[in-house]
C-alpha cells in the first residue's frame, strides 16, 4: 500500500512517493525533504548573494571553539535564524552564527554553533549545512570539538588528529545518508576507508611541529555516541577495548556527508576530560569543565588552524 505525502519546500509543491510496509519511515520522509537539494540550494543561494567571497574552506567550531571565527579578516556574519531553512543551535558555547571572512589569506566559513543529535534533531537535519556548503563551492571541512580522552597516555588540553572514527550511530543502524540519495550530492555507496585525508593530516602534523605544539598533538581515533548523557565507567572500557582514543558526541555525521559530497575533510578534537575509566575515582564529567578547557586551548588551536591554513595557500599556489 503506497501513498503520497505532499511536501511544501521554498513554496513549491513536491510529492514523494512513501511505503507503508516499513521500507521508508515518516522521519526519513521528513528528513530527506528538508536535506532536498532544492532546499540546500535556497540557503546556499541566500548565502551566495550577501557573502563577499566564496569560501574554499568550511570550519565546524565545536563547544567553546568558535573564538575561531572571531579572528577572520573581513568577517560578514549571518545568525542561523536569518538563512533560509537553517537549524537552531541550543547548546551553551554554540553561538549560532555562519562567519564568512579569510585567515592567513584562505577565504573561509565558519560555523559557530553545530546541531547534534541529542538535541532532538535528526542526523538529516546535523548536516544540512555541510551540503549548504558544498552547494557554496567549499572543498575543504575542517571539524572541531571537545571531547573525552580514553587514552591513557592522552591528557587535558591535549590536541588530537583524527585518523579514523567509530559510529555508534552507523552501527546500530543511523546514518546521515539513509533515505533516497541525489546523484547531485553524491553516490549511493561512498568509501569512508579514506574519511580523513591524509595530505592534510600530514600539513597539520607539519603545522604543530613548526609551531612547537608537538608535545600537547596526537593522532588518534574518534568515536560517536549519541549523548547528551556522558558514558558509563563500562561504556568508557568498551570504546577503549574497540580501539577508540577519544569519544564525543558529534562530527562524525557531518565527516559522513561531507565525504559523500566530495570534500577533503581534517578532524580536530579538543581533549577536555579524561574518561573514568574506575569505579573508586571521584572525578565526574561536566560540561562546564569542557567549556573551561576549550577557551583555554582555543588560542593554540586558533594558530594551529591559521599556520595550516597558510600551508594550504602554499600548496596551492605551487600545483
Amino acid at each position: 500500500m503506497k501513498f503520497l505525502f505532499l511536501c511544501t519546500v521554498s513554496g513549491l509543491l513536491s510529492f514523494e512517493a512513501c511505503s507503508l510496509n516499513g521500507l521508508v519511515s515518516l522521519p526519513d520522509l521528513f528528513s530527506s525533504c528538508r536535506n532536498s537539494y532544492e532546499v540546500c540550494k535556497e540557503a546556499a543561494d541566500w548565502l551566495r548573494a550577501r557573502a563577499a567571497r566564496r569560501p574554499r574552506i568550511a570550519i565546524v567550531c565545536g563547544s567553546g571553539l568558535g573564538a575561531l571565527a572571531d579572528v577572520l579578516d573581513s568577517r560578514t556574519a549571518f545568525l542561523y535564524e536569518d538563512i533560509p531553512h537553517f537549524p537552531r543551535s541550543s547548546v551553551s558555547g554554540h553561538v549560532g552564527r555562519l562567519v564568512f571572512g579569510e585567515l592567513n589569506g584562505q577565504p573561509c566559513v565558519c560555523m559557530q554553533g553545530r546541531f547534534h543529535s541529542y538535541e532532538g534533531h535528526s542526523l538529516s537535519t546535523v548536516t544540512f549545512p555541510i551540503r549548504v556548503f558544498f552547494l557554496l563551492g567549499v572543498e575543504i571541512l575542517i571539524v572541531t570539538n571537545a571531547a573525552g580522552g580514553l587514552n591513557p597516555h592522552f591528557q587535558v588540553g591535549d590536541i588530537m588528529f583524527i585518523r579514523d572514527h567509530i559510529s555508534l550511530f552507523g552501527l546500530g543502524g543511523q546514518n546521515p545518508l539513509r533515505g533516497p540519495n541525489d546523484e547531485r550530492f553524491g553516490v549511493r555507496f561512498p568509501c569512508m576507508s579514506d574519511a580523513y585525508e591524509q595530505d592534510l593530516l600530514s600539513l597539520a602534523m607539519e603545522s604543530a611541529q613548526e609551531l612547537g605544539f608537538l608535545s600537547f598533538t596526537r593522532e588518534g581515533v574518534y568515536c560517536l555516541q549519541a549523548g547528551p548523557s556522558y558514558e558509563t565507567i563500562a561504556e568508557c572500557r568498551l570504546l577503549q577495548a574497540l580501539g577508540a582514543d577519544a569519544v564525543g558526541m558529534s562530527s562524525v555525521p557531518e565527516v559522513i556527508v561531507a565525504r559523500h559530497c566530495g570534500l577533503r575533510v581534517l578532524g580536530i578534537s579538543l581533549i577536555t576530560n579524561k574518561a573514568v575509566m574506575s569505579y573508586s575515582s571521584q572525578e565526574k564529567a561536566n560540561h562546564e569543565e569542557v567549556l573551561r578547557v576549550s577557551v583555554l586551548r582555543a588560542e593554540a588551536l586558533q594558530k594551529l588552524i591559521s599556520h595550516l591554513l597558510g600551508k594550504l595557500g602554499e600548496s596551492t599556489n605551487s600545483l
